[in-house]
Parts: C-alpha cells; structure tokens; sequence
C-alpha cells in the first residue's frame, strides 16, 4: 500500500506519522449560513431568546476542532497551538464562517478547521432554528492549507 494510505489488507488502518517531521501546519476552512433577513437582522442584534449567538457558535467551533480526533475515525490527535472562528456578513441573509487551526506537528490540520467550522455553522442553525426552520448550511470546504509534503493548497489558485 502507498505512503499516507488508510487502507491495507487488514482493512482501514492509522497511517503512521512517526516518520514525518514536526513543523508549522496551519489549514483555513470556511461555511456559510444562508438564513431569513429578519432572523440574521434578529441574530446580528442579539435578540435571539437563546442569546449571543455568534459567541456560542465561535465556542461550539473551538471546543469541536479539539475533539476532532474523536470524531473522525482515523484522525490522529493534534496538540493545536490556536483554533479562530471568525464571521462576516456579505449579504443581508448569510453568516460566513471562517475557521483557522494551527499546530506544530507531525500531521496537519485541515480537519480541524472543517469541523469549526461545520460545528459552529450547526451551532448556528440550532440557536435560530425557532425563528427559522428554513435554514441552509452550505459550502462548508477548505480554503487553505500550509504545511507538510504537499506543500501550499490555496481555494482558486
């Protein structure tokens, strides 16, 4: 089986790191949120009765990129130096996410970021879903990744 591969003759195995050098990896993933106006007008203003949204969702995304390992079979644990959950506003009824992970290690940490940034957009959708259930989760994708042998990944370049 080749280096880096999950699958063997046994079946699904951990792929070994062991071998791998330790250095800066850092992976940038993103989510967008497309929901009412009125409820992002709702949710921007803080008037939501279950509260500060955002700040919950930016928890809910940190707390899950360190358990990522735990929910990906698979996926090693990853000492993370810094997990961000950052959001903006492009239009009058979407949140968008952006998640970054940064660890120095032996392995990288796009996972990570893909489940900040996946959880806090469903962190998101439960703390709104009383207003409106019509709410649409999308494009949740990685949008960079620096680090390791496969050099520098940028969405669109």
């Amino acid at each position: 089986m080749g280096e880096g591969s999950h699958f063997d003759f046994h079946g699904l195995q951990m792929v070994d790191i062991g071998a791998k050098e330790i250095s800066l990896r850092i992976a940038r993933a993103s989510a967008r949120v497309r929901m009412q106006p009125e409820t992002l007008a709702q949710l921007r203003r803080g008037q939501l009765p279950k509260g500060d949204v955002l700040q919950a969702a930016r928890v809910a995304g940190i707390m899950a990129a360190k358990r990522t390992s735990e929910l990906i079979p698979l996926c090693h644990p990853v000492p993370l130096d810094v997990v961000r959950v950052e959001f903006a506003f492009p239009d009058s009824s979407t949140v968008a996410i952006e998640a970054e992970a940064r660890a120095t290690a032996r392995t990288g940490v796009e996972m990570e970021a893909l489940v900040a940034a996946a959880v806090a957009a469903l962190t998101i959708y439960d703390m709104c879903k009383g207003q409106d259930r019509a709410i649409v989760i999308q494009q949740v994708q990685l949008e960079e990744k620096l680090g390791g042998r496969s050099g520098h990944f940028l969405r669109g370049s």
